[in-house]
């Protein structure tokens, strides 16, 4: 593997101390060998040459559906069931394996075009096998997994699925999957919501989870009409459902959490569960406003993801940092969810919710070496004369400004033109595919 050393950048680290130095960092065999000023460039068998450049964490997203980035503009204006039902649900069942692949490649050039180096993300019913393919040749990091739904009404019927096939197909693509790369690739367990699934399903994928020690990635309390569909089903809220199947703990992934009750927010804080704030969907789908300070302020683990493209349009942390600080303010206050804490959430917080703290998230020796890097010298990020650099860029900067992305030591996008996936293939290749779709699909209006 080529050894890399970045010279004099200014270097965000987000170590214990939130250092912000300016210097070199030298990368060989995917790690982080060594940061410092003047550091030897005989070295290393590239230098990128980063003056007047911010170097950053790569952003870690933990809710993403690659599936669905095919399906941008499809799903606009609607609450959640309605898009589910009248759109996504019909869509996710025309797939085939070609257009789930460049549905995955579509989003995975978004993401790293944008910084955004770690996923988690959630496929469809079927071909999962092709987003992995997707995932393994991009080299972007990822936490991924089929969906399961073995019930629900008005499924499409290609996306209904029988309990036991369903886990069967599972297990099978995590012992194919699950550490891929040196572990780049991870496997995680991911029923679609309880809504969609039995209660024989969520007990299994408890077990399964805790055998095969790895996460399990869900949505929960993201609309109302949702959790009342849980409390006539089960009797109760769906946090305290998942506890009641022991679910609820340190490798559960939760996406949204917008309407909890007081038990739940204990629940979550107690157990370790990992909650994925997604502000750009949950407004779009006028789902609700989740309450992040509060749990921040008690402990809770608590990232940020982009959701899917049909209801986000973009996979874009930069626009997730800039509406997560900025819709609490008319609640909480100005100084509620500062710059400072929306970029610990983008990176070491969901390096965290994925259990690679000690890995990834940050810039230090030792770490993978998960970054990218941003050229601020824009106008629209100036004045930069002291000015706190995390404010430039949760409030300023634009996925546009990310020059370099680099994922375990390789450089995966240089200059705004990626080294590892075909751009104009994808592009032409994605029209293709989702013309395909809609001509043997019928979405409701």
């Amino acid at each position: 593997m080529e050894s890399l050393l970045i010279k004099h950048a200014q270097i965000v680290t987000m170590n214990t101390q939130e250092d912000i130095i300016t210097g070199d960092i030298f990368i060989r065999d995917g790690r982080i060998e060594a940061i410092g000023t003047a550091l030897n460039q005989s070295l290393a068998d590239r230098v990128i040459d980063a003056s007047r450049r911010t170097v950053i964490p790569g952003f870690v997203q933990t809710h993403v559906h690659l599936c669905q980035t095919l399906f941008r503009g499809k799903g606009d204006d609607l609450e959640l069931m309605d898009w589910l039902k009248k759109r996504i649900w019909p869509l996710e069942a025309s797939h085939d394996e070609e257009s789930v692949y460049y549905s995955a490649m579509l989003g995975i050039g978004e993401l790293l075009q944008s910084g955004t180096t770690t996923i988690v993300d959630m496929e469809t019913v079927h071909h999962t096998d092709s987003a992995f393919r997707a995932i393994a040749k991009s080299g972007i990091r990822a936490l991924s997994g089929k969906v399961m739904m073995d019930k629900g009404s008005e499924v499409p019927l290609a996306l209904q699925e029988k309990t036991a096939a369903s886990i069967q197909e599972s297990v099978d693509l995590l012992e194919k999957w699950h550490m891929y790369d040196s572990g780049r690739i991870q496997y995680a367990f991911s029923p679609r919501f309880v809504v969609s699934c039995t209660e024989e399903l969520l007990k299994e994928v408890q077990k399964l989870s805790a055998h095969y020690n790895v996460h399990v990635h869900t949505h929960a309390s993201e609309n109302k009409g949702e959790i009342a569909i849980v409390e006539q089903e089960t009797g109760m809220r769906n946090v305290v459902y998942l506890d009641h199947l022991g679910l609820a703990n340190e490798r559960l992934i939760l996406a949204h959490c917008i309407w909890l009750n007081k038990e739940e927010k204990r629940i979550i804080r107690e157990r370790g569960v990992h909650v994925s704030h997604c502000p750009g969907s949950n407004l779009k789908l006028a789902s609700g406003i989740a309450d992040v300070p509060e749990m921040l302020e008690v402990g809770s683990s608590v990232s940020l993801g982009a959701d899917g493209a049909p209801c986000n349009n973009n996979l874009d942390m930069f626009n997730e940092m800039r509406l997560a600080a900025l819709i609490q303010k008319p609640l909480h206050g100005p100084t509620s969810m500062n710059a400072r804490t929306v970029f610990r959430m983008a990176t070491i917080g969901g390096a965290r919710a994925v259990g690679m703290s000690h890995e990834i998230g940050s810039l230090e020796v030792g770490k993978k070496a998960d970054l990218a890097i941003l050229n601020l010298n824009h106008f629209h990020t100036f004045p930069s004369y002291d000015v706190d650099p995390i404010s430039r860029i949760v409030y300023s900067a634009t996925r546009a400004d990310v020059e370099t992305t680099i994922v375990d030591g390789k450089v995966v996008m240089e200059n705004g033109m990626m080294k590892t996936i075909d751009e104009p293939h994808v592009l032409k290749q994605a029209d293709a595919s989702i013309k395909r779709l809609l001509s043997r699909t019928t979405i409701a209006n």
